[in-house]
Order: C-alpha cells, then sequence, then structure tokens
C-alpha cells in the first residue's frame, strides 16, 4: 500500500477491481496528477496490482491498492474509512469488480447463480452504499457502476452474469434519483465484446460469435470504456445522472 495525506482540493478516486483489465485501464484514466487513485483487488497475488500502482506513480497521482472482499460489508466500511481518514474525502467510486461463472442455465447451480450475484451485485451495492453515506455529508460526489451489454439483451450460459448486470442498472437509476438532491451523480456504463484476459479464456467459437454481433467490425479495448468513464466523472457530465451508456460499437442501440 502506498499513498500519503493530501489536501482536500485534490480529487480522490476508488475503483475495484483495478488491478488488470477494464479496471485498471480506469485507474489509469482518472489519474490526474496530483490527484488519488486508490483501488481494490481480490487477486490471489499482488503482482497485477503492484504493476498498476507503478504505472500510477508514473502519472504523478498518490495511489494505493488494498486486497478485500467487496461483499464483505465490513471490509468495505473499513476501507473506505481508511480512505476518508487518510485523504479527507472521497470523489469517486467505480464499481468495476466481477466475476463469471458461465453454464447453460439448466445446468447451473444455485451456488454458481448466487456467487455471480453476491460479488457483481450485492458487491456494488454494498461499496455504493458505504460511499454514498461520505457523498452525501460532502454533497459532492461520482459513482460509475461497469454493467454490461448482456445486461440489456442477455446472453446464452450467462443467466447469473447478465441478472447481475441488469440489476446493476436497476441499482444505478435507483440511487440516482435518492442521491441527486445531495449533488451526488450516479451512472453506469455497458461495455460490449472488450479484449481482456476474461474475454480471451472465452472459447474461440464464441470469441467470433461476439464479434459478428458489432456492426463497428471490431472489439472494443479496455481504453474505451475507461475513456467514458473517466468523462462521466468529470465536470464536464456534471448534468448526467441515472444514465447507462453503452460502449459496444453498436451491440445495443
Amino acid at each position: 500500500m502506498k499513498g500519503d495525506r493530501v489536501t482536500k482540493q485534490r480529487r480522490v478516486s476508488l475503483v475495484t477491481g483495478g488491478s488488470r483489465g477494464i479496471g485498471r485501464a480506469i485507474c489509469l484514466a482518472l489519474a490526474r496528477a496530483g490527484d488519488v487513485v486508490a483501488f481494490n483487488h481480490f487477486d490471489p497475488d499482488e503482482s497485477a496490482a503492484e504493476e498498476t500502482l507503478e504505472l500510477l506513480e508514473a502519472k504523478g497521482v498518490a495511489c494505493e491498492g488494498q486486497r478485500f472482499d467487496v461483499s464483505d460489508p465490513e471490509q468495505v466500511r473499513q476501507y473506505i474509512d481508511h480512505l476518508v481518514d487518510t485523504y479527507g474525502r472521497l470523489d469517486v467510486l467505480v464499481n468495476n469488480a466481477g466475476i463469471t461463472m458461465d453454464a447453460l442455465m439448466v445446468r447451473m447451480s444455485l451456488e454458481q447463480f448466487e456467487r455471480v450475484i453476491r460479488v457483481n451485485l450485492v458487491g456494488a451495492f454494498v461499496c455504493l452504499q458505504a460511499a454514498a453515506k461520505v457523498m452525501m455529508k460532502q454533497r459532492s460526489g461520482c459513482v460509475v457502476n461497469v454493467a454490461s451489454v448482456v445486461g440489456a439483451i442477455g446472453n446464452v450460459g450467462q443467466a447469473n452474469y447478465a441478472s447481475s448486470k441488469a440489476g446493476l442498472m436497476g441499482l444505478t437509476k435507483t440511487a440516482a434519483r435518492e442521491l441527486a438532491a445531495r449533488n451526488v451523480r450516479v451512472n453506469a456504463v455497458a461495455p460490449g465484446y472488450i479484449e481482456t484476459a476474461m474475454t480471451e479464456a472465452m472459447p474461440q467459437r464464441a470469441q467470433e460469435a461476439m464479434k459478428a454481433m458489432i456492426p463497428m467490425g471490431r472489439a472494443g479495448q479496455p481504453e474505451d470504456v475507461a475513456d467514458v468513464v473517466a468523462f462521466l466523472c468529470s465536470d464536464e457530465a456534471r448534468y448526467l445522472t441515472g444514465q447507462v451508456v453503452h460502449v459496444s460499437g453498436g451491440m445495443y442501440m
């Protein structure tokens, strides 16, 4: 863990699932010199997290990474309390942490279904709830939930994942309505087929089928999602809340 005490003028961001893939790209996109970027991960080792820290340090930000379970309210509360105690505030939360446990619906175990919901949806709720309490007191803040195109269109073998991401879209809109009066904005991005380690693990036939659904004719990159997240967290998006922005090359229109 790395970090230092900063003044309230610096933006403090927390990205869950930030050690690799889309999460890492989001950390880097939010990294404005002089600001603070913290991230969570649940990797079995620290190698990816350490690499992300090095990349962030090169951008001139105070940074830290911590391993904890986003679906555990006590672990989340302790870490957000640490951020506020250390840096004085919390300005941005990006709920990016997520897992997949694919299987056809009729073969999917209840454990597979509940585990994905627990991390992807309950975890986002737990983090959002804890962050909202801080942001409401500040009367400022921004939350971006990373959903998925499959939450809108479904996908074979992903009843659990699609359900979690559809739920995340509903959570986004409800939280946006509840928090708007305190000047806290809540939006979501819904990536399509993005080239990451997770999608590379898919069977080749499945990868080709997904690419064939993209009108723009190519898979997206993590930076395509991260740039939209960074915009939603910026002052330029100050009048946007409750929106789900699809970043999918046209898979969903």
